[in-house]
């Protein structure tokens, strides 16, 4: 498993590692029940803490992408990638409601908003 860190990214080092890890499940590279490197080995592998790996396996764990089973490792769990992106999908659709109707809130127009989703879409 091939992951890259960027440490002059402003995304979390554990946020980069689950979101990478993410994908490699999402596209099929990380089948169901494909044991992952231990907390250590990645640490050691990636050069990072291993409290940062823990965290990254931890977020991993609680959006059931893997299963952690005390003493035996982490596994990939998602047994429906298409299931699972759709969920991801409603989660976006969700927080971008809400984001419009914080812009509503205090007065932003739809042009404002707009013009502000796109901004924010170029980063």
């Amino acid at each position: 498993m091939k992951l890259i860190i960027h440490n002059s990214s402003m995304q979390p080092i554990y946020e980069q590692i689950s979101s990478q890890i993410k994908a490699n499940i999402m596209n099929g590279e990380l089948k169901e029940q494909t044991m992952l490197p231990s907390v250590r080995t990645l640490a050691k592998e990636l050069r990072v803490s291993a409290l940062t790996v823990k965290k990254a396996y931890d977020t991993l764990d609680e959006e059931g992408f893997i299963v952690t089973v005390h003493g035996k490792g982490s596994f990939v769990t998602l047994a429906n990638q298409g299931v699972m992106l759709e969920e991801k999908k409603k989660e976006v659709e969700a927080d971008l409601e809400m984001a419009i109707r914080k812009g509503r809130s205090c007065g932003m127009t739809d042009q404002e908003i707009t013009e502000l989703f796109n901004i924010v879409l170029e980063d």
